[in-house]
């Protein structure tokens, strides 16, 4: 049975005050991974303490938001942003970045560990392995704000997008929140069971984010005013993914030794 996308992004509205999923998504993200994180920190042996616990999510979070907007106005769409400069802080319509987040969740991560005299790996591996968490949701809430579709398939999963057209699409965000949220935190949970070094779950985050993007990359339909970067396969997707890549394996290499 073939389905058709027709779920409203704006969750409710109040008194002209709109509360999109989108927003709503990324917020649930936050409060799981921050219950998790400060749970943890009950943990005698966990590298931080309740205090710095709940410090940790709310600076982490600033950072991969401002980082996942900036990183969207200057990967993707820099010339609408430059000519409507208050549109960048219209974030609950969409449009961020996961590699600007990346790149902003990193800066921060290297910021609180300054500040707290803690290790910079001992930080990544514990923000890396609850990722995964806010990027199911997120793309989740790509999903219902009908965004980052795919190509045009025959199977029978294949999801109608009103919207855009009346072809049957690759639901990809669908495919990325299994992949990039629930395959890769399980993966993540397995390797920490095991004795690693500091910097190994960062590492493997990288990796099989990497992959996967990669893979799903393939069958979704790059943004409409960028196009294929190269050839016609080619996104900035792939060739924002290909350095996550290569510095996870040289992490995976380097702790392994």
């Amino acid at each position: 049975m073939t389905y058709i996308h027709n779920i409203n992004p704006v969750m409710f509205e109040i008194f002209s005050i709109k509360l999109y999923w989108y927003g709503f998504m990324y917020a649930l993200s936050f409060i799981i991974i921050d219950y998790l994180i400060v749970s943890e920190s009950k943990n005698k042996k966990n590298v931080l303490n309740k205090n710095q616990a709940e410090k940790f999510t709310i600076t982490i979070l600033l950072f991969a938001i401002l980082g996942g907007r900036l990183g969207y106005v200057f990967f993707y769409d820099f010339d609408y942003f430059s000519m409507n400069i208050i549109n960048i802080f219209s974030i609950w319509e969409g449009g961020m970045s996961f590699h600007g987040g990346l790149l902003g969740a990193a800066l921060g991560t290297l910021y609180f560990a300054k500040t707290n005299d803690l290790e910079f790996f001992d930080v990544s591996d514990l923000i890396s392995l609850y990722a995964p968490i806010g990027l199911f949701f997120g793309r989740l809430g790509n999903f219902i704000n009908a965004e980052l579709y795919g190509i045009q398939t025959s199977g029978s999963w294949g999801v109608i997008f009103p919207s855009v057209d009346n072809n049957l699409r690759h639901p990809t965000m669908l495919y990325e929140a299994f992949l990039e949220g629930i395959i890769l935190f399980i993966i993540l949970m397995v390797v920490r069971q095991k004795k690693i070094k500091a910097g190994l779950i960062t590492g493997y985050f990288l990796i099989f984010y990497a992959i996967f993007r990669f893979g799903v990359e393939f069958i979704r339909l790059p943004d409409a005013h960028i196009g294929y970067i190269y050839y016609d396969w080619v996104t900035m997707g792939h060739l924002l993914t290909i350095p996550m890549f290569i510095l996870g394996t040289i992490l995976i290499f380097r702790k392994s030794a």
